[in-house]
């Protein structure tokens, strides 16, 4: 969503973050038309929707630039389901509350442990408990022991988990963990808590030898994919979009849903448009009922 509003629209989203959208009328008639646009593709193609809410920046150290205070951001959290709510009515769609790294999520931050993370996070989490989200969908995660605070602090307020890791080009976590090692180290840290993990915030080509066999792959659902094969730091420094190839971007991701069918999730991330999760949808649906 963020980097089509800013290159694409040309809206203004300082520090990145799409949650101060929520406090303006023009702000709010922007996001309904992207989640109306989403709710109508879904209904069209007959699949169901993730509506993410605009919370991945909404956390005290993030939202601080902007001017938040901690105590205005229980608020904005239960504001942006709220809205996504309001928007779904009875259609077929999971209100998923995105929380995203303390830190920066296309670079490694500074160390944290389980318990710091957990501590960190659970206030964020805990105002979203309170809002009917479905689902907490920790993105861009780039440690495993962020992803495991996390994932303790959602159990905790009895809310479901997916956690969402991203990769760098050689398909190895920012601290150059392995994805299987970084699964395996949640699982064991929470007790296996997250419900799911995809990868996102990534493209295809970066996950070749990312992919395997293992037990571990089970756990893994799916792929939110970036449009661009360029590197996290080289996106980082773009002035100006990078949108691949729609087409292919959707021919790759139905070729990993073909090796892997248990895969259910599918979608775009930093460079995507409607225009990739069109080709997505279009490609996955040439093998029958995909997503």
């Amino acid at each position: 969503m963020e980097t089509d509003l800013i290159f694409n629209k040309g809206v203004d989203l300082p520090e990145f973050a799409a949650f101060p959208l929520l406090e303006t009328k023009a702000g709010r008639a922007l996001l309904g038309s992207y989640y109306m646009q989403l709710l109508d593709l879904g209904d069209a193609r007959d699949c169901g929707v993730f509506l993410e809410s605009t919370t991945w920046l909404a956390n005290r150290d993030r939202a601080a630039k902007l001017g938040y205070k901690a105590d205005d951001l229980a608020a904005i959290n239960q504001q942006a389901i709220r809205f996504m709510a309001d928007l779904r009515g009875d259609r077929n769609a999971i209100l998923s509350a995105q929380i995203g790294p303390r830190f920066d999520g296309y670079a490694l931050g500074p160390a944290m442990s389980v318990e710091t993370a957990e501590a960190y996070h659970y206030h964020q989490i805990a105002a979203l408990a309170g809002s009917g989200c479905d689902i907490i969908s920790a993105f861009t995660m780039t440690t495993a022991f962020e992803a495991a605070g996390i994932a303790r602090a959602a159990t905790k307020q009895n809310l479901p988990v997916c956690i969402a890791f991203t990769v760098e080009t050689d398909g190895r976590l920012p601290d150059g963990m392995s994805l299987s090692e970084a699964i395996e180290t949640v699982d064991h840290l929470t007790g296996a808590a997250p419900v799911y993990y995809l990868v996102n915030c990534a493209h295809p080509d970066h996950l070749t030898n990312t992919f395997g066999d293992g037990v571990w792959m089970r756990r893994v659902l799916g792929v939110v994919a970036n449009a661009s094969r360029s590197s996290h730091a080289c996106l980082d420094q773009a002035t100006k979009i990078d949108a691949g190839n729609p087409q292919e971007l959707g021919a790759q991701l139905a070729a990993l849903k073909q090796k892997y069918p248990h895969f259910k999730i599918f979608g775009g991330c930093c460079g995507t448009d409607f225009r990739h999760l069109r080709e997505i949808i279009t490609a996955l649906g040439s093998l029958g009922r995909a997503i």
